[in-house]
């Protein structure tokens, strides 16, 4: 028969069993007892004794056993093994007095060896209940933790969320809150937390009609203090686009921003007024001011929501007040379709020395529109095939409109260069260049007018002429609008003019509230009538001479 000493794998901060000492099998071979601090393998070892089977517990981390299966022998092993008996029974005394008093720990009871075969099924009961126990402790935490994880995750969306079931009106006023989100150039929104904001909004602002909404929608905007960023209703929205395409029901007015006499803001100017529509009609000039539109004074009234007075359904009536100087009139008109041509032109003769004479092209400007890139075009071609070998620009009073004509228009006139610098708060993030793939006119001498009416894309057109040494400016500092607004539709067909950017010219120049300086001053007083331009080249006693070898000169 044979004993077997099965030795379980002990982790590094296990105990040993309480001593060392060596085996010795019946072919003599001799294995040491394993008290290190590695797992070993099992060690086997041939021994005699009374059967018996116990499991010795080492307290630790977890429970660790070690299991003896002690079976009788059969026959006499010598006086060798007689030795080892008596070291391996004085091991095992010791072992069985650790643990007396480690199962006693364990399961409250004395127990003495006597008495251990009794105890074998408790004990192993009493390791099983720890396995066990271990395992539902693992589950308990496992979805003790997932629960709280969804706790926090369920408050999280309470708390971001004003409602579980948004209304239509609430919707709307997050799409609008949405592309300000997205596209506004200030990313500190004036300030101000825009998630906040929203929040706030969605639970304390009455959203429960349409018109509620479009309440809130403009109070929102309002916070950005940005007089460029704006809402439109939908019939609003409407004429805007289609004042884009060069057709507006109004009286053709296009309005500058408040002047300040004596430091006080005295009323709106008129930037220029449409040939042949109502308000040129009734004689209202470049340079009027509007007091009253409709009785209402326009002192402290946004150009936008004057603009947006001054349009209405065709037929319509709208009263003005004009100042001009000295003098206070009132004027009605009434509101028809206008048709915008953004640009007219004029070939101008001019006597040089002796009989020799030169042809000038003058192409006034009038706005930035869908049609200008392209009627500009057709006014080069038509006055180059009259001989022109020079141009005048007029960017007089041109108060801007679409960005990507302004930069088309540019084109036309560079060979190559930087025309535009896009940034926000972080800097450049836009380059607008030209390639020469769409210039036409990039050789002629080309001199550009400008004044305080000339804003926006006038201002980036003129700007990257004069940094590019392409062109001489002349007259007076420009308005000063560095900024750019894009336009959003809204599901309701109601829209958002969202300011996105700032420009700088190609020199690195930022124009916001300052304008761009021209070369030179033009003299005074200087016709803005195409037709009267022409006589201020050609009559050398005009007080408004200009001579053409000093316009074209740097």
């Amino acid at each position: 028969m044979e004993a077997i000493v099965a030795l379980s794998r002990f982790p590094r901060h296990s105990r040993c069993l309480p001593s060392r000492f060596t085996l010795t099998d019946r072919n003599s071979r001799c294995y040491q007892h394993p008290c290190s601090r590695t797992p070993r393998e099992d060690a086997r070892v041939m021994w005699k004794f009374r059967a018996y089977t116990i499991a010795i517990c080492h307290s630790s981390r977890s429970l660790q056993c070690v299991s003896f299966s002690l079976k009788r022998r059969t026959k006499s092993s010598g006086a060798v093994k007689r030795a080892d008996e008596s070291l391996l029974y004085s091991s095992f005394l010791q072992t069985s007095q650790g643990l007396n008093k480690k199962l006693s720990w364990y399961v409250s009871l004395p127990i003495r060896i006597g008495n251990l075969v009794g105890f074998h099924a408790k004990i192993h009961k009493c390791l099983g209940w720890q396995e066990g126990f271990k395992h539902y402790v693992s589950i308990f935490l496992y979805r003790l933790l997932i629960s709280a994880m969804l706790v926090i995750s369920l408050s999280v969306t309470i708390n971001k969320t004003p409602a579980l079931a948004l209304t239509e009106e609430n919707l709307l006023f997050l799409e609008a809150w949405r592309a300000v989100d997205r596209a506004y150039v200030d990313k500190t929104f004036n300030g101000q937390s825009w998630f906040r904001y929203r929040e706030s909004a969605l639970r304390n602002e009455p959203m429960s009609t349409r018109e509620e909404t479009y309440k809130a929608i403009k109070k929102m905007l309002s916070t950005l203090d940005d007089p460029f960023t704006r809402f439109l209703e939908p019939e609003k929205f409407k004429s805007l686009r289609s004042g884009t395409q060069g057709a507006l029901t109004g009286v053709g007015l296009s309005i500058g921003y408040p002047l300040v006499v004596d430091g006080t803001p005295s009323g709106l100017v008129v930037v220029s007024s449409a040939p042949g529509g109502p308000a040129n009609k009734a004689g209202i000039l470049s340079g009027d001011i509007i007091l009253a539109i409709d009785g209402e004074s326009t002192e402290d009234m946004d150009i936008y929501d004057a603009a947006d007075r001054l349009q209405g359904t065709e037929g319509s009536v709208v009263k003005l007040v004009i100042c001009r100087g000295i003098e206070t009139k009132k004027v009605n008109l009434r509101r028809e379709k206008v048709k915008f041509s953004p640009v007219k032109s004029r070939l101008c003769e001019v006597s040089r020395s002796g009989t020799e004479k030169s042809m000038v092209g003058y192409i006034k400007l009038t706005s930035f529109n869908q049609n200008a890139s392209g009627e500009v075009k057709n006014a080069i071609d038509t006055l180059r095939s009259n001989g022109v070998k020079a141009f005048v620009l007029d960017l007089r009073n041109n108060s801007g409109g679409l960005f990507p004509e302004g930069i088309e228009i540019s084109k036309i006139w560079l060979d190559k260069g930087v025309i535009v610098y896009i940034c926000d708060n972080r800097g450049v993030r836009d380059i607008y260049e030209a390639d020469g793939s769409n210039s036409v006119a990039v050789s002629e001498p080309l001199a550009v007018l400008v004044n305080k009416g000339t804003a926006s894309a006038s201002e980036i057109l003129a700007g990257a002429l004069k940094d590019n040494k392409r062109a001489v400016l002349f007259g007076e500092p420009t308005f000063g609008k560095g900024k750019i607004q894009s336009v959003f539709e809204l599901s309701d067909g109601s829209g958002l003019i969202v300011t996105v950017a700032r420009y700088e010219t190609p020199a690195h120049t930022n124009i916001d509230k300052v304008g761009i300086i021209p070369d030179h001053p033009l003299p005074t007083p200087f016709p803005e009538d195409e037709d009267e331009f022409c006589s201020c080249l050609v009559n050398p006693s005009s007080p408004c001479n200009l001579n053409p070898a000093q316009l074209f000169s740097g």
